[in-house]
């Protein structure tokens, strides 16, 4: 009896033991996302906006692991932990290419960068050409003085930067303690609307042509159901492709594209058709990208010439100087989320799309570039352009009520925003880490319009 007790004993230790161990593999996605979101955005808010390693911490998502997970700084980057065994994961930091994450299963570029230097700043230049300080607005101080107060203190707003241009001149700018105009600020999505104006200068070059099949390589086959999707069809996110857009959920999509893979164009590509392409409408960083990578295929030549095109051809032209795209391990830039620049220079971005793709006389994006940004997807009920959202739905898809129809916008995680609103010659920035709906966009945008009606 005493023989069966014990094996009946060990059974169940066994059975516990296999458990655990298919327990640990089970959840090893989402520990290696939690380490590497977390090895990611501190290493480049530490390195590229100088926030100190707690404070960094102190902002991450709520999450059940957070409280769980270390960091430390090594000699070329930072390393995330979770228990201190359960997963690690380390993102290497590169000056004017801020960090990238080592995750997924490579190849890594990690290649020290050699890009242009920026042109040196004329100190007598009135901004957007240079850096004198505007002539503010008084009307709109009351107005800071509301969006910056924090109304509650269990959900901060934590708005950092806001920056409004009227008439090509700034006439309202401040910003939070510990912060200011010569701080990058992560513009996560808006990225994507940068990855547009790269995409317009490839148009311009005759390097892409965004209505025939996109050059994808695992599309190539004629007969793959995703053969003719266009690279118009992926910036207006009606591919079809199927992507999980939920952050909430660290098995699948976003979140293992960004912080559990090295390629992540190639992440997306290889997802299915889920819809035939023009038929339905799914927001997916998946394909900004595969966008930024199509940059990178067609440009040729070595990953220093991609990684400069941005510099050469767009943010030196505009005078924006403190820019950094940041790419993945596989040397292609995050098109979808990780570009960090001043909020004058996020107003400097704002500013060449009102201008329509020109600046200081020069024809920067293609004629009628702009437009083609902010035409409606069908799809999308007036929600979304060319990787800008518009303001032209109505009822619960209108962006924001109250503001003008021909507002359009670039917009990011937390609460960051770069509003075009062309009727009112007017550029609106706001920069800050905002959670659980701590920022009400369309409150503060009739605010400032309406102080300066």
């Amino acid at each position: 009896m005493k023989r069966w007790i014990k094996r009946i004993f060990l059974a169940i230790i066994l059975l516990l033991v296999i458990a655990l161990i298919g327990g640990y593999f089970y959840m090893l996605p989402t520990f290696k996302v939690a380490t590497g979101y977390t090895a990611k955005v501190v290493c480049s808010n530490h390195y590229l906006t100088g926030q100190s390693l707690e404070t960094a911490m102190a902002e991450l998502p709520d999450n059940p692991l957070v409280p769980f997970l270390r960091v430390r700084l090594e000699k070329d980057g930072l390393s995330a932990t979770l228990w201190g065994w359960a997963a690690k994961q380390k993102a290497i930091y590169r000056p004017r290419l801020g960090c990238t994450l080592m995750a997924g299963k490579g190849p890594f570029e990690t290649r020290m960068p050699s890009l242009p230097a920026p042109p040196a700043p004329d100190p007598a230049a009135s901004w957007p050409q240079g850096a004198r300080p505007p002539a503010p607005d008084a009307r709109l101080a009351p107005v800071l003085d509301k969006w910056f107060a924090e109304v509650n203190p269990d959900n901060p707003r934590r708005t950092r930067a806001i920056v409004v241009v009227k008439d090509g001149q700034i006439i309202a700018e401040r910003y939070a303690e510990g912060y200011g105009q010569d701080t990058p600020f992560l513009g996560w999505s808006m990225t994507k609307s940068v990855t547009h104006a790269l995409l317009g200068i490839l148009v311009q070059q005759g390097k892409l042509d965004i209505h025939q099949p996109a050059p994808v390589p695992e599309w190539a086959a004629p007969d793959d159901p995703r053969h003719a999707i266009t690279p118009d069809q992926l910036m207006r996110m009606s591919s079809g492709l199927e992507f999980n857009e939920d952050y909430g959920d660290l098995t699948v999509g976003v979140t293992q594209m960004l912080y559990n893979s090295s390629d992540m164009g190639a992440y997306a590509a290889n997802m299915p058709l889920a819809a035939p392409p023009d038929t339905v409408w799914n927001y997916s960083s998946g394909t900004a990208n595969i966008l930024s990578r199509i940059i990178r295929q067609q440009l040729g030549g070595d990953v220093a010439d991609y990684w400069a095109f941005p510099q050469k051809t767009l943010f030196h032209r505009i005078g924006v100087n403190s820019a950094v795209l940041e790419p993945d391990a596989s040397g292609a830039f995050v098109g979808s989320s990780y570009m960090y620049a001043t909020a004058r220079d996020w107003a400097r971005f704002g500013l060449l799309y009102l201008q329509d793709g020109v600046w200081d006389g020069q024809r920067i994006l293609p004629e009628g570039w702009v437009d083609y940004a902010r035409t409606p997807t069908p799809p999308s009920h007036g929600q979304y352009g060319a990787l800008w959202w518009l303001n032209q739905g109505s009822g619960d898809s209108k962006e924001w009520e109250g503001v003008p129809d021909d507002a359009y916008a670039a917009e990011g995680h937390d609460g960051q925003y770069v509003v075009v609103i062309p009727s009112r010659n007017m550029v609106i920035v706001r920069l800050g880490v905002s959670h659980h709906g701590a920022w009400d966009q369309t409150a503060f945008l009739q605010d400032v319009l309406a102080a300066v009606d």
